[in-house]
């Protein structure tokens, strides 16, 4: 096993120690507000009761799927099984969001009846307290090992967490409240939590489905990471740089533009030095997949310039060549819409420099009338 595997099966062991956590005190939470909440009369202690049974559903969506993105890459999902985290994020604020829109529905058919709402009992209030309590320290601890592991679903995790906790603030006023005579308001504190466990839904939802069509890095992530390139010995410019989210990790794909007359081994020796110095500086990156241009191939006159193949060249390049032996090597280049060629011919059949400058001029003068080489240079090729 590679140290990268090791890492993800660390994290992913973080993870659900941090989930059972969360497990535990929103199952305790959970029976003692329902069960509370029904004896003492309370409608605001039971929604919440509701909201903790969502948070114990959500962990168990956590432990299922760090556990299934800490799988490695496989045939079947080559970048590996991070966005499984993406999924479960989506169900969850899919899942709030139902829940806020049923305690929002519920609370407002009861407020047109206040008259027959029974009188809350004080222990309602303590455990509402009690909540407030045990949900913020469960969202400090939380939110601790999603910022170490750059997480969005333990992140998403805490921030309900937090939001539980807000909310049962909203439960503690409601509940006082009632018990000074305003029965009202305990109503009113459900239907304000069940609205903010909605926007908490949507907002989690619609960040996934971001995720899931690609939304790139924010901007200043970007220039970063465009800077990086930038530096890299050899790179001359880039073009193209797109980036995309995959659970907590970023996918980045770039052509970045190099010396025009570079061989395609040191091309690549440049393109290996840019991933390796951006998956280096920007631990948020899982992949970089860099393509080596000679030039900036989105201009229009490059792009409006379809050149023939080296077949083709090679068929052209004979009535030129003629007289000349066959070509020891040819090296084409596509330059600004039209084509370089370096002949290497053998240095035996040069007596000295005076018949190699005779035979250029005459490559030289058949050369005007073509339309699509600009240049041919001779060059003595010494075997060695």
């Amino acid at each position: 096993m590679d140290q990268g595997q090791q890492q993800i099966l660390a994290r992913a062991a973080e993870a659900q120690k941090a989930t059972w956590v969360s497990v535990a005190v929103n199952l305790v939470m959970t029976v003692l507000q329902m069960l509370v909440g029904w004896l003492a009369h309370s409608q605001s202690l039971i929604a919440h009761g509701l909201h903790s049974f969502s948070d114990l559903l959500s962990d168990f969506l956590v432990i299922y799927a760090s556990r299934q993105s800490a799988h490695p890459a496989d045939a079947r999902h080559p970048y590996g099984h991070a966005r499984v985290e993406t999924a479960a994020t989506l169900i969850l604020g899919a899942s709030l969001t139902l829940i806020g829109l049923g305690i929002l529905w519920e609370s407002g058919m009861r407020l047109q009846h206040v008259e027959t709402l029974q009188a809350v009992e004080f222990s309602a209030l303590w455990v509402a307290i009690a909540t407030v309590i045990s949900k913020e320290g469960l969202y400090r601890y939380l939110i601790r090992v999603a910022e170490k592991q750059r997480s969005q679903l333990l992140t998403a995790n805490a921030l309900h967490t937090r939001a539980d906790a807000a909310s049962a603030l909203v439960v503690v006023v409601g509940i006082a409240g009632a018990l000074m005579g305003w029965s009202f308001l305990d109503l009113a504190a459900a239907a304000l939590m069940g609205f903010m466990i909605l926007r908490m839904g949507v907002e989690l939802a619609w960040g996934a489905i971001k995720e899931l069509i690609d939304t790139g890095l924010d901007e200043a992530q970007v220039a970063a990471i465009r800077q990086t390139l930038l530096s890299t010995p050899g790179v001359l410019g880039l073009h193209q740089l797109r980036t995309r989210r995959m659970a907590h990790q970023a996918l980045v794909d770039t052509h970045v533009q190099v010396d025009t007359r570079l061989s395609v081994s040191e091309g690549h020796r440049i393109a290996e030095l840019a991933r390796a110095r951006v998956l280096r500086e920007h631990p948020e990156v899982l992949d970089v997949l860099v393509h080596i241009d000679p030039e900036d191939d989105l201009e229009p006159d490059i792009l409006n310039s379809p050149l023939p193949g080296r077949e083709e060249l090679l068929r052209e390049l004979q009535p030129l060549l003629a007289e000349l032996p066959v070509p020891e090597k040819v090296v084409i280049h596509y330059i600004r819409g039209k084509v370089e060629v370096e002949v290497f011919l053998t240095h035996l059949f040069f007596t000295g420099g005076e018949s190699l400058q005779q035979a250029e001029a005459v490559v030289a003068e058949r050369l005007k009338a073509h339309r699509q080489i600009r240049s041919v240079s001779l060059n003595c090729l010494i075997a060695r």
